[in-house]
């Protein structure tokens, strides 16, 4: 008999949000406001100390890309440089990690920060799939919910508690982003075991990508691909298929 699970550990895109959501909403949002954002916060001597070290490590990965990549170069303030000038490369390299999809923490961070003014406005609402709502509820009564998303816990946060379905952030414990590790990596499900305080047998995790449930079954954690709307089909796998959330216990 399959234990019932300590921690229920859930992916977004694909899983608990539809692809839409984040495809036809948060990226064009992030793409049409990161500049003006950057432009706005970065001017001398008013600098959020935040934004500031997100710049800098967005500079150390600029710094390591391979130039032949294509990317655009991000010259770190200094011989007479400063942020306030450096804000179009900052955002043409921001754009081109974008269009790479790279999992950048730094990117991650800063689209967080432009999404939460437009959750906090509400020109942006979280969208979630119906059933998502009366899972959390039944599951955090007992055990605990917690979200891994290569997208930052800030913009994870923000997406519960601006839902179409209302604030759910009551029914999550914990948000885990590219900090904890690769989501790739057997190492970060492990990780987050610890940090819960659970065995990584306790964890059920649920995500649309196999390259992400693979390695998590590899840390001992227990399954489900979620198969929604929208989704990229998967043709061959061994890891249970769920639908809706109503089917798991």
């Amino acid at each position: 008999m399959t234990p019932s699970p300590r921690l229920y550990l859930l992916d977004v895109e694909g899983t608990t949000s539809p692809i839409s959501f984040v495809y036809e909403q948060l990226f064009p949002y992030a793409r049409r406001h990161l500049e003006p954002y950057l432009r706005a916060r970065v001017r001398e001597g008013e600098m959020d100390a935040r934004i500031e070290d997100d710049l800098e490590l967005l500079a150390r990965e600029n710094a390591r890309e391979d130039e032949s990549a294509g990317a655009p170069v991000l010259a770190a303030p200094g011989d007479g440089v400063s942020w306030e000038g450096a804000v179009p490369e900052a955002a043409a390299y921001l754009l081109w990690l974008m269009d790479q999809d790279r999992k950048s923490t730094a990117l991650k961070a800063l689209q967080g920060r432009v999404w939460r003014e437009g959750f906090e406005s509400g020109e942006l609402v979280g969208a979630v799939f119906a059933d998502v709502p009366e899972a959390l509820r039944r599951w955090s009564r007992e055990a605990k919910v917690a979200i891994y998303s290569s997208g930052s816990v800030e913009a994870q946060q923000l997406i519960f508690r601006h839902s179409s379905a209302g604030d759910l952030t009551r029914y999550i414990s914990g948000y885990f982003d590219t900090h904890v590790g690769p989501k790739t990596s057997a190492e970060s499900y492990r990780a987050i075991a610890t940090t819960v305080g659970v065995a990584p047998g306790e964890i059920l995790f649920v995500s649309d990508v196999l390259r992400e449930l693979d390695p998590a079954r590899d840390a001992g954690c227990m399954t489900r691909l979620s198969v929604r709307e929208g989704n990229a089909a998967v043709a061959d796998t061994d890891h249970n298929k769920v639908h809706s959330f109503l089917e798991i216990s």
